[in-house]
């Protein structure tokens, strides 16, 4: 349906022979024209329900729980501002798995770095640091008192698989459009994806370039 509702666009072939007809040009969807939007949007409880991906689910199956068909994948994608499912979609737990374990030799045993376990002192929680400061002591002043505390007290070690799951886990929190605005959401599209009046206009679906 997405592909449907996107514009055409007709873009000359190159070198143009003469006399210039129809088949000079080359008709393709304009995909350069796309539809964001703005982050600011997604604070608005108003419009939009966080949802947590679950394990196998893919935007058609969310699609069709959400707004009773599937054909509106589209949808949730482009209220995610996501352009490539394939890398911004999460990985199921065998796919991500078969990932590291391709591509790294030890993804379970070899360490990534380092991270701040909780917020203590004046090191916020998920700080990354280094090896020299798992490996040492630091001083701390922890409600107007000077503690002594080892690196490996305060950081832990993440490996490659850990810091592969941790961020794969992150794309499960999206956004879902509540059903209420979902179809003006879809003519909303609509309307942007018609051309105005321009010297490349040929119609409200098809322009041509060059």
């Amino acid at each position: 349906m997405y592909f449907k509702i996107v514009p055409d666009i007709a873009y000359d072939q190159k070198p143009i022979s003469f006399p210039f007809s129809k088949s000079d040009y080359v008709v393709a969807k304009n995909f350069f024209r796309r539809y964001k939007l703005n982050d600011d949007i997604f604070s608005d409880a108003v419009y939009f329900k966080k949802y947590a991906i679950q394990e196998g689910e893919r935007p058609d199956s969310i699609a069709k729980k959400a707004y009773g068909n599937p054909y509106y994948d589209w949808v949730v994608l482009l209220t995610n501002n996501i352009i490539n499912a394939q890398y911004d979609w999460p990985l199921s737990g065998y796919d991500l798995a078969q990932v590291v374990e391709t591509n790294f030799d030890d993804p379970y045993g070899t360490i990534r770095h380092y991270e701040i376990k909780e917020e203590i002192g004046r090191y916020a929680k998920g700080l990354r640091v280094d090896k020299t400061f798992y490996d040492g002591q630091h001083k701390l002043n922890i409600n107007g008192s000077v503690v002594i505390k080892n690196g490996n007290e305060i950081a832990s070690p993440v490996t490659i698989a850990d810091y592969y799951y941790d961020e794969n886990e992150k794309k499960r929190e999206i956004y879902l459009l509540r059903a209420k605005y979902f179809r003006g959401f879809v003519a909303d599209f609509r309307r942007q994806n018609l051309y105005k009046d321009s010297n490349d206009f040929v119609a409200k679906r098809l322009k041509k370039t060059g």
